[in-house]
């Protein structure tokens, strides 16, 4: 079963995974809604889910199938917006091309870049979210793929892969605005991801004329035009950059993030 996105307004968003129909909040949704739809299952903001939904269940989604469960803090281990950066580094790689994934979650990128036959490494900073990520692999016949599956604090993976001289033809990363390191590191947005940026770009792809380097964020503030102008002064190539977004069938857009990227 395939996910969709039917609505949203009234700082709400309506989402079909599969068989069910997930409520959830989306703040920057002030608009009225446009349908009335009877929903499966709601978060609300005390972290409470409320329906009957099962545990844990599939959705396909851009060519990829993910094990999706509902968590406390509303995720179900799927960014469906995510979609297109999945899209444009599918498109992007050839094989065996190295791959370095991120901040990398369930691992929709992951499996993008192995489907088209790229070497990938795969970090999160959570144990639990890997071993999601792997499931997912082996939901999708990629679980003898060429994946190193890593848990990490991605500033300390960077500079080490540096010292090592390991290189990647294409970097992905979608940074949290907060989070912790698999020893306790605390991650923060607005202190670490220029560093972080730097250390990617001393390791993309150095001899190699067509690799790239991609990231997304869902900071509130942080616009494509802020990652745009992050990533200019580390490269002399030209970045590109554009909002994440949902469309519902009315034509009703929801922002969901940004993205840039550069090639190289």
């Amino acid at each position: 079963m395939n996910y969709q996105f039917l609505d949203s307004g009234e700082g709400r968003k309506w989402e079909q995974f599969g068989p069910y129909v997930l409520e959830r909040p989306a703040p920057v949704a002030l608009w009225p809604r446009q349908t009335k739809i009877t929903s499966d299952a709601s978060f609300s903001r005390d972290r409470k889910w409320e329906g009957k939904i099962p545990e844990a269940w599939e959705v396909e989604w851009g060519a990829i199938r993910f094990h999706v469960a509902p968590t406390d803090f509303g995720h179900i281990g799927l960014f469906p917006e995510h979609r297109v950066v999945w899209d444009k580094v599918r498109s992007r790689l050839r094989a065996k091309m190295r791959v370095l994934n991120l901040f990398a979650y369930s691992g929709g990128v992951t499996l993008a870049a192995a489907q088209a036959g790229a070497v990938v490494c795969h970090l999160d900073a959570a144990k639990g979210m890997v071993a999601w990520a792997k499931r997912n692999a082996d939901l999708n016949g990629l679980g003898q793929a060429s994946i190193r599956w890593i848990v990490d604090d991605a500033l300390k993976f960077v500079r080490r892969e540096l010292k090592r001289r390991s290189y990647y033809d294409a970097i992905i990363l979608d940074p949290p605005s907060f989070g912790r390191g698999s020893r306790g590191e605390v991650f923060q947005i607005e202190e670490d991801l220029i560093p972080l940026l730097q250390g990617c770009r001393a390791i993309l792809a150095p001899q190699e004329a067509s690799g790239f380097l991609v990231v997304s964020c869902h900071t509130p503030g942080w616009t494509p035009l802020v990652l745009e102008q992050l990533l200019t002064p580390l490269f002399t190539h030209a970045c590109l950059s554009t909002e994440l977004m949902q469309t519902a069938p009315s034509g009703v857009c929801l922002p969901a993030g940004s993205m840039a990227w550069v090639e190289v």
